[in-house]
């Protein structure tokens, strides 16, 4: 991409995900130049609607049925509410790390300041101004990896639990990867408490296999949500789910969810161009021959330098984590990570040519996309040891 001067940069955001097919690839060029033939805002269900929502069904292992919206923050909003409405309960276990939207049902007890972790557990962090604090008392905010807590939260609150909600890649907070067992514990009670395990994979959905986090480690919730690269990087999201969950929506059920733009015919299009192209066996061939080649040689350079700190990834998305040399397993094990020493990194890149997202200097997600080659990866790889040899010292 190319800023308002011309200077030339290899994308390492890709859109914060949304990009994984890259910028203007063929096919959803293509998309785009059939929704000029066809109208762009008609609000009818077409052919193509069937078509995409059928290829989710057949991908997605736990989607039985299929909503679109726009964005992640209405995909979780709306499949919240089902969820209470099919539970008949209204409190919702989450993890401390993991994004969900910005919406008053959710945006609470994610990401504390360090200072005040332990009360976030008695009484949830509020993330942002204009959200009242009656909405805390329906959210249990716990700390991942942790199966003690985990069985302590679902024996105490099972029985007005509706939901846990959770990313199981945290991506939004060091890329930490759930450990061998954990995920399928949380299936297990989740089950015998008759709780909605739900799955928000609005950014791990299609990252490493077309089927997702929930293909990639074997565990399959109850409803998920898609989102971020669905749209081929033009605004759709989706939910899905168990068709007993799903059918809580209207007509066949008594929850609303209605919208002049869900499903609009142009994102529809592309995203059933983008589930048509990751469909293809070279698609992940080359997202893997990518992860592999960046991450073989980011260990390297770690590795060589001596550095303090590491860079978790799961497909084509990773962090960058200061401070630490072995992976976070939960929230407060990314608090090592130094906002200010990574902002002059990512300084030091884009002065090279490399762009990387700031996030406020968080250990946040970047990544790479289907039309980057071993050629950019190269590139990319030696000018972060050039500037991470120059700031060594800090690290």
């Amino acid at each position: 991409m190319w800023d308002i001067e011309g200077r030339e940069y290899i994308d390492m955001c890709c859109a914060h995900g949304a990009a994984l097919l890259g910028h203007a690839h063929p096919a959803i060029d293509e998309a785009l130049r059939q929704a000029i033939g066809l109208g762009y805002v008609n609000s009818f269900e077409t052919e193509y609607h069937e078509q995409l929502a059928r290829k989710i069904c057949e991908c997605i292992p736990c989607a039985e049925r299929v909503r679109f919206c726009s964005s992640g923050s209405e995909a979780t909003l709306h499949l919240i509410r089902a969820c209470r409405a099919y539970t008949g309960r209204e409190k919702i276990i989450r993890f401390e790390g993991h994004f969900h939207g910005y919406h008053e049902l959710i945006y609470i007890g994610g990401h504390p300041p360090a200072a005040t972790v332990a009360d976030n557990r008695s009484k949830p962090y509020i993330e942002s101004a204009g959200i009242p604090e009656e909405f805390a008392e329906f959210v249990i905010p716990i700390p991942y990896n942790d199966p003690e807590l985990l069985t302590e939260a679902i024996s105490e609150h099972g029985d007005e639990t509706a939901l846990v909600i959770l990313e199981p890649v945290n991506y939004n907070c060091g890329c930490i990867k759930p450990q061998p067992g954990y995920l399928e514990l949380l299936r297990q009670l989740t089950k015998e408490a008759g709780i909605i395990l739900f799955f928000d994979e609005i950014q791990s959905a299609f990252r490493k296999s077309r089927g997702g986090a929930q293909e990639d480690f074997g565990v399959i919730p109850d409803v998920c949500t898609i989102g971020k690269a669905l749209g081929g990087g033009l605004p759709l999201s989706a939910f899905c789910g168990k068709a007993e969950i799903m059918d809580m929506f209207q007509p066949a059920g008594p929850v609303q969810h209605s919208g002049t733009f869900n499903a609009h015919l142009v994102p529809i299009l592309a995203g059933l161009a983008f589930v048509n192209e990751a469909g293809k066996p070279e698609f992940y061939a080359h997202l893997q021959e990518l992860e592999t080649r960046f991450h073989e040689g980011m260990d390297r350079i770690i590795k060589m330098h001596n550095l303090n700190m590491i860079v978790p990834h799961h497909g084509a998305r990773f962090s960058i984590l200061l401070g630490r040399r072995t992976p976070a397993l939960r929230y407060e094990d990314t608090f090592c990570h130094s906002k200010e020493l990574m902002l002059n990194l990512i300084k030091g890149w884009w002065e090279r040519g490399v762009y990387f997202h700031d996030y406020g200097g968080s250990a946040v997600h970047h990544g790479y996309c289907i039309q980057h080659t071993r050629e950019d990866m190269d590139t990319v790889l030696n000018v972060l040891e050039d500037v991470l040899k120059d700031l060594k010292h800090l690290l």
